[in-house]
């Protein structure tokens, strides 16, 4: 007989754990992007966290939708700062730019969730079918200066073109997006061809837009003009600009001044042939040399609060990666 069966287990031998998932691999060294991990885990927000470890660390998409979530409201928007520089529950326009995004970048813009934004796109739009730069919020939370507080404000492109470029680079069909396209063509058209002065962060909006734009042929010939006036009056200086920055006049708005990268971010983007090979390069090496000593990148977003400074440094930290990454730098 054998007695071994009947005999109980040892308590010091318990049973193997079962292995979890395995760790995604982490750059090693000093490397760009070593020093950026480093950044991120120990100054990001769970999103850019999530959205780092997606992109560079071969983590997934579902973790990324989680996080986002936290943001989303009970109307299909989203708010509770995703865009740094709007703080407070309330939705708006800029969160829904930001949402996108995050959504574009992995492969998630659509399904029910998109098709909610859309229903609450619907329900903020001006009566030119548009969206505000931002809704007035009954409750008085903390928003940058640069806001606009407008009780009834106006359709703007800063927030409607790259809500309709990322809509249609996804191929996303919802009955708002007729009139707000519409809106979008006017409005790019009217940068390229009006005598108004526009700012470099409108024309990031209308290649945004453009980007997207399902009419490829169309947005081709806009993007042309537009580049026109871009290189005529020197909105986009690429680097080194002539003279010291501090010479040079900042124009009130959100965004310190831009460079050629800020514009095209990828190599596909219609900007990108505004600039020659040199020009790019240029700008690139500049976005290199802008890493910062604590692995980070500096925020796109003038300073106006500690907290929004830092969460906008995360963002504009996993942008500048991307960036490198699309035009073939090494990280």
């Amino acid at each position: 007989m054998d007695r071994s069966a009947s005999l109980p287990s040892s308590p010091s031998s318990p049973p193997l754990p079962t292995p979890g998932p395995a760790e995604p691999a982490r750059p090693a060294g000093s490397s760009t992007l070593s020093r950026a991990e480093r950044f991120i885990w120990l100054s990001a927000r769970v999103l850019e966290q999530r959205r780092f470890a997606y992109h560079f660390l071969d983590g997934g998409a579902e973790a990324v939708e989680t996080a986002l979530t936290a943001y989303l409201g009970t109307d299909g928007g989203y708010g509770h700062a995703l865009d740094p520089d709007l703080r407070g529950p309330v939705s708006q326009p800029p969160h829904a730019v930001h949402a996108l995004r995050v959504l574009d970048g992995i492969g998630r813009c659509g399904g029910q969730r998109v098709e909610r934004l859309c229903r609450y796109l619907t329900s903020v739009s001006t009566p030119d079918g548009a969206l505000p730069a931002c809704r007035p919020s009954p409750h008085g939370y903390p928003a940058a200066p640069w806001i606009p507080s407008a009780d009834d404000p106006r359709g703007d492109l800063l927030t409607t073109g790259p809500v309709v470029g990322l809509l249609h680079r996804n191929e996303v069909w919802h009955a708002w997006l007729f009139r707000a396209t519409d809106f979008c063509w006017e409005a790019v058209a009217a940068l390229a061809e009006g005598g108004a002065t526009v700012r470099p962060y409108e024309v990031a909006a209308a290649v945004a837009f453009l980007d997207g734009a399902p009419d490829r042929a169309r947005a081709e010939a806009a993007a042309q003009r537009l580049g026109r006036r871009v290189r005529e009056e020197r909105l986009i200086v690429p680097p080194p600009a002539p003279g010291p920055a501090e010479d040079r006049p900042l124009a009130p708005g959100p965004c310190e001044p831009l460079q050629v990268h800020d514009i095209a971010r990828t190599p596909g983007s219609p900007a990108r042939r505004w600039f020659t090979d040199a020009e790019v390069e240029r700008s690139l090496d500049a976005l290199v040399a802008a890493q910062q000593e604590d692995g980070g990148w500096p925020p796109h977003r003038r300073a106006w609060t500690p907290g929004a400074t830092l969460e906008w440094r995360s963002v504009a930290t996993i942008e500048a990666l991307l960036t490198l990454r699309a035009y073939g730098r090494p990280i």
